[in-house]
């Protein structure tokens, strides 16, 4: 596999989930202490990776969850805030300025932090009342979010008694990181075409829908718009048809990922209307990926992930055709924080 290094990945995603056990006993043990509510604060990609943990605590509980800018909860607060919160930051670096501000605002509201980085001895890490390190970087870094967030959400969960199916879920989830790695091997070729298809395209309409849409803004925003200079349109696919639709030509590239769960038939909508006006549609679907060992239940619960893996293939042999690494950027050390 081109620029891949499989072992590096394997640990990366193992380190991730060997945490599970770990988070179940804090989360656990804020909830006993009277925690009330949670709140998701993360700034850029790294917050919106936490959507569909968010989502689905909400989904399946009425336990209070907020998933919030946390950029603009400084800014503005919250009334939900406080001693009652629990409150999870990611942050890759454990450095950037909005993640270290919302942390020193749930202190001052008195809340319980947990923090998930890459880096133990970051001003995040350090200040967290809880921190939980995986040695991650760009390029593993969607994967290790999804799967440390999906722990967090399940463990509430489970102790709500909402959620009865957590050991069985998480014994599931520790072959994951092996699956992922021949889900990888097999789409190389698929990821190798798509990379080729849309190397000279200049915009690009991304949607989706259920946990896959979390992965169609954050491929468009962080990887394809800050990575690769592309302009995109991220669009939910339920909010395909009022207004996005209109965008769509001859010619224009849209790329809808389709996950194997119960928002499927939105995707499914956009996919069956796109070719009568154009021919240049990308469809990446969880459902053509086998993962043996694991039931359809837990499945649903990480097409975000799926999609996630594969396009990192994508990603990388996009980088060698547009002679544009990923790591180049233009204005991000010019940023006036």
């Amino acid at each position: 596999m081109l620029n891949f290094d499989p072992e590096r990945f394997l640990r990366i995603q193992n380190e991730a989930l060997s945490h599970t056990r770990s988070i179940q006993r804090v989360v656990g043990s804020l909830f006993d202490d009277g925690a009330s509510n949670l709140f998701f604060l993360g700034a850029g990609g790294a917050g919106k990776l936490m959507e569909p943990a968010a989502q689905l605590i909400a989904r399946l509980s009425d336990f209070p969850v907020y998933l919030e800018n946390a950029a603009e909860l400084v800014a503005v607060g919250s009334s939900n805030l406080g001693p009652q919160s629990i409150v999870v930051i990611p942050s890759l670096s454990g450095t950037t300025p909005e993640a270290i501000a919302a942390l020193e605002h749930a202190h001052q509201r008195g809340a319980r932090v947990i923090s998930l980085t890459a880096h133990a001895d970051s001003p995040v890490a350090v200040a967290a009342d809880h921190t939980f390190t995986v040695s991650a970087a760009d390029d593993t870094s969607s994967e290790s979010f999804y799967l440390q967030s999906l722990v967090i959400a399940l463990a509430l969960l489970n102790r709500l008694g909402r959620y009865d199916a957590f050991d069985s879920t998480v014994s599931q989830l520790q072959s994951l990181p092996a699956l992922l790695l021949e889900v990888k091997r097999s789409y190389e070729p698929t990821a190798a075409e798509i990379a080729r298809s849309i190397q000279h395209d200049e915009y690009h309409i991304i949607t989706g829908a259920g946990p896959a849409w979390t992965e169609a803004w954050y491929y468009g925003t962080c990887i394809l718009e800050e990575m690769q200079w592309i302009r995109t349109r991220p669009i939910h696919a339920s909010d395909f048809f009022h207004g996005t639709l209109e965008l769509v030509e001859s010619g224009v590239s849209v790329i809808l990922f389709k996950g194997d769960d119960a928002s499927r038939p939105l995707a499914e909508r956009v996919e069956r209307w796109l070719p009568s006006v154009t021919d240049r549609i990308t469809v990446v679907d969880t459902a053509e990926f086998a993962l043996p060992g694991i039931s359809a239940d837990v499945k649903s619960l990480i097409p975000h992930v799926l999609v996630a893996t594969v396009l990192e293939r994508v990603s990388a042999h996009l980088e060698v055709l547009r002679d544009h690494p990923l790591t180049t950027r233009r204005y991000y050390r010019r940023l006036d924080y």
